[in-house]
This record gives C-alpha cells, structure tokens and sequence, in this order.
C-alpha cells in the first residue's frame, strides 16, 4: 500500500485520503488502488450508488420525453405498429448493447469510457489512433445528444404555447432564446449542485413513474377522439405517410431507439460510486429492461387513444406529444397539464445528461486530447466537479443551437448526430474485442460468457450498424427542408475537424490513457 499512498501524495488530491477508516469521499482503499491500476488519480467524490446510477440511467432515458420529443418519427413510420411492436424490438437490440458496454465498463472502470476502451483493447501500432477517433466520436454523441435535450424542451414548450393559441408559430430566435435559457439554467445546477445530483436522480425516477401512471389513467379516462380496438392498438400501420412504403416501420422506430441510446453515457460515472466493477455494469444492464416495462404503460394508451395519424403530421414545431394530449383529453388545459409533466421529466433528463457529458469531456481533457486540456481537464475542489469541462460542453451547445436560426430541422440533426455518434463510439471497442476473441471482457468481474457474450457482441454490432444508416435518413420523401437529415454531414464535419485537430498538433501530445490490464476477476 506504501506505492498507493506515494502516488496519493504526488497527485495532491483535493481530499485527504484515511486509510486507517478506509473510506473517503474518494472512495474505499480498495477504489483508489483499483482507479491507480487504472492510470488515474482519485479526484472525484465516490458519491453514487448502484441505484443512483440506475436511476441517472433512466432519468437520461426520460421515457416521456425521449420516446415522445421525437414521436413524429413514429407518426410516419407507420403510427400504432411500429410505436409498440418497434419498442419490444429496441428493448432486445439495446439491451445487447447495454451487456455488451457493461463487461467493458467492468474490466476498465474509468470516466475515460469507450476511448480508454479502444486503447487497451487495441493492437499498440493503431492503439493511440483507434482511441482519438473513439474519443471524438464518444465526445460529439455526448455534447450533441445534450443539446438534442435542451433543443427538445424548448421545441415542446413551444408546442405546449399552441394548444393555447393555436395560430402561434415560434420564430427559430425565439425558440433559440428558451434553449439558451435551458442550458443556463441547468449549468448552474449541475455546477452547484454537486452533492444533491443522486438525490435529484432519485426524485427523477420517482417523478417519471408517478407521470407515466397519471399519464395512461387520463388518456384512457377521458379518449375523446375514441378508443381503438385491441388489434388496431398493437397493430395497426400506415404505410402511405413517409413515402418509404414497406420500410416505413423502421422510421417509425426511430424514437425508441433514441429513448435508450445515451445509456451509455453513464460510464463516464465510473470514478463517481465505489465498487465499479459490479455496481456500474448492473446499472447499465438494468436501465433498459426496468425502463422497457415502464415504457410501455406509457406507450400503450398513446396507440389506443391516438388521433388520426394524417392530422397529427400538422403539428406545431413538429412536435406530436402535446397535440396528442390535447386531442385525446379534451382541453388545452388538461394538455397543458400532462405536457407540463413532461416538460419537468425533460429538465431532469438534462441536468442528469449534462452532468454525464461534463464527465466524459473532463475525462478526454485529462487525457490531453482537445485544445487547451490542462483548462478543461481541472476540479473545482469546493464543489467537487470540473466545472471547466461543464463550461465547455454548455459553450458548444450554444453554438450549435444556432444552427436553427439556419435550418427548421436542426432537431431532427442533432438527435439523428447524437445516436449516430454514440452508436459508433460503443461499437469500435466492442468490434475490437470481437477481434481478439473477447480475452479481456471474458475474465472482468461482470461477463456474459465466452458464448453468449459472442452472440451478443455480434447483434449489437449487426443493430449498431443499422442504426447508423437509419439515423442518417430523412423521415418522409420526397425530401423536403423541413425533412432533409443533415446528421451525416454534422457528423463527418465535426469528424474532419478532429482529424485537422489530430494532424495539426494531438498527434504531438496525445499518447493515449494510460496504459492498464483492467481489472480482472481477482482485481
């Protein structure tokens, strides 16, 4: 232990480290000496707990908001068949996903993530490339998929505004001034408000369950456009609305796959709960089973009571949910009312994202992998969080968000960018491990097997593979302004910049994370 406390003393922590009790704000003896085999000093407090991080899982999921900010989508994929039978689809697919990230997050629990992944996973002649196009990859699905948040609130709140008055059309400068203010306001509390964010987590869920109950009770109370037969409900599809005929159902599932493809992000929390090699893997597991159920008691009384699929196409600001609840209730005010709730799930879901995605960006700082990393990368030692990083992924998102002052379906970017990016940053270490047989994640302390992890590893690079092509679409044709998907050409720009950024000068000073086995079963 003499080599452990050696370290401790030279990286100057902002916490005195007691030994003797064994248990610190940066975790156990046992944490500390796990994170040095890392590469890594302890420097952020171990405050999480496994539920903590299940419940940040799922208020990053926000099954209301990320199955209904992008319900259009559903609309002209098809409406009732691929809005239920699409979710039980997503459910399998990411759950793949979900245990392939987790015996990863089990072997080499860092902020780092997938990059530290790659890296160690990696043959050392491509190691250090493979690990900065992971980095960046994983960096723009966090900062983007963030935005597409905040984005999303202020789309809906506009929305929530035209049950009210029904010929307001938002101008792009106003609905740009709601998601500054969103990004303000959750920056100061995620800055701040460190040592509350489990506890905010926690309410989260609790919140989200208690909004989805009311939520299926009212819809199927009141039904004021008419209840729809069992096999109407589960069953029935529209082909004639997006132009794409028989493959409409896979537009249609494009908003339950976006509900669950920032789970991920919650790895960048690792250095955040103490015993990670357990706690970490099962709240990645669990999210999308325990949120699959929960969304279904939501989905479900959508597709009984869903008004016709033609009218819903009309709505304000693209956005489905709030005139489907007003239609289906009654009133714009009982409308208002279930929109409010999730208006308050989104706001949660974007301090909970916005704390992941500050993690992830300290994390690449800290490996000197972006410019000016040695300001990004340090800790606020009074509050306990890189507020630098935070600073950083809020700046981006406003700069970004002045895209739609440019563009009506720069929503339909950013989300699209968003799944595109963290879909490709999860898929290269798990391909690379792949290649070499699965040796490292079959000795981690949480493993599927040799067998079942393979089976799994390849659905998730087979559905990682399809949700690339199929986020890079435009939802209806002919492609219009309104529906070109631009997700593609963000995606290779900020891809370009990076390699310009890497040519330029990373290539001179990125090295990489440090050089670590993981922790493996007798870690």
């Amino acid at each position: 232990m003499g080599s452990i406390d050696e370290k401790i003393s030279k990286g100057s922590l902002p916490t005195t480290v007691d030994f003797e009790q064994g248990q610190t704000q940066l975790g156990t003896v046992h944490d500390v000496q796990n994170l040095t085999i890392l590469g890594y000093k302890p420097e952020l407090h171990r405050n999480r707990s496994m539920f903590t991080l299940l419940f940040q899982s799922l208020a990053i999921a926000a099954i209301p908001y990320g199955f209904g900010g992008p319900l259009i989508s559903a609309i002209y994929g098809g409406g009732q068949l691929p809005m239920f039978l699409g979710w039980i689809v997503v459910l399998i697919l990411d759950e793949c996903i979900a245990l392939s990230l987790s015996e990863l997050a089990s072997r080499y629990p860092t902020s780092a993530g997938p990059y530290y992944w790659s890296f160690q996973l990696a043959s050392p002649r491509y190691r250090t490339v493979l690990s900065f196009i992971t980095g960046w990859t994983w960096l723009i699905g966090n900062w983007t998929i963030t935005l597409s948040v905040n984005f999303g609130f202020a789309s809906m709140l506009a929305a929530a505004i035209s049950l009210f008055k029904p010929d307001f059309a938002v101008e792009a400068w106003q609905l740009l001034l709601i998601f500054y203010a969103v990004c303000f306001l959750t920056f100061f509390l995620v800055a701040f408000g460190n040592k509350m964010l489990p506890m905010v987590d926690t309410i989260c869920a609790v919140f989200t369950a208690i909004s989805i109950i009311v939520t299926c009770i009212c819809l199927s109370v009141k039904a004021d456009v008419g209840r729809h037969s069992p096999s109407y409900t589960l069953g029935h599809y529209d082909t004639s609305l997006s132009g794409w005929n028989d493959f409409s159902f896979w537009i249609g599932i494009l908003p339950s796959a976006y509900t669950f493809s920032a789970m991920g992000m919650i790895t960048s929390m690792a250095e955040e709960c103490s015993d990670p090699t357990l706690k970490l893997p099962n709240a990645l597991s669990l999210c999308v089973p325990v949120g699959g159920i929960a969304g279904l008691f939501f989905i479900i009384p959508l597709c009984a009571t869903l008004p016709d699929l033609a009218d819903i196409l009309g709505a304000p600001v693209g956005q489905a949910l709030p005139y489907i609840f007003g239609r289906v209730v009654g009133s714009p005010g009982g409308g208002l009312a279930l929109t409010l709730l999730v208006l308050i799930i989104t706001l949660f879901c974007s301090i909970s994202i916005t704390v992941a995605a500050s993690r992830t960006t300290w994390a690449f700082a800290r490996d000197n992998a972006i410019p000016l990393a040695r300001l990004w990368s340090k800790i606020d030692e009074r509050h306990g969080t890189p507020i630098w990083a935070l600073a950083l992924t809020t700046f981006i998102q406003l700069l970004l968000g002045l895209i739609n002052l440019g563009s009506s379906s720069a929503f339909l970017a950013f989300v699209s960018v968003g799944v595109i990016s963290l879909a490709v940053s999860y898929g290269i270490p798990i391909i690379i491990s792949l290649l070499h047989n699965r040796k490292e994640v079959n000795s981690a302390r949480w493993t599927m097997g040799r067998y079942v992890g393979l089976i799994v590893n390849l659905l998730t690079v087979i559905w990682i593979a399809f949700e690339v092509v199929l986020f890079s679409m435009p939802t209806a044709l002919p492609v219009t302004e309104a529906s070109m998907n631009y997700a593609i050409v963000v995606f290779f720009g900020f891809m370009a910049l990076s390699a310009i950024w890497y040519g330029i000068y990373a290539r001179k000073v990125y090295q990489g994370p440090p050089e670590s086995d993981g922790l493996a079963v007798d870690s």
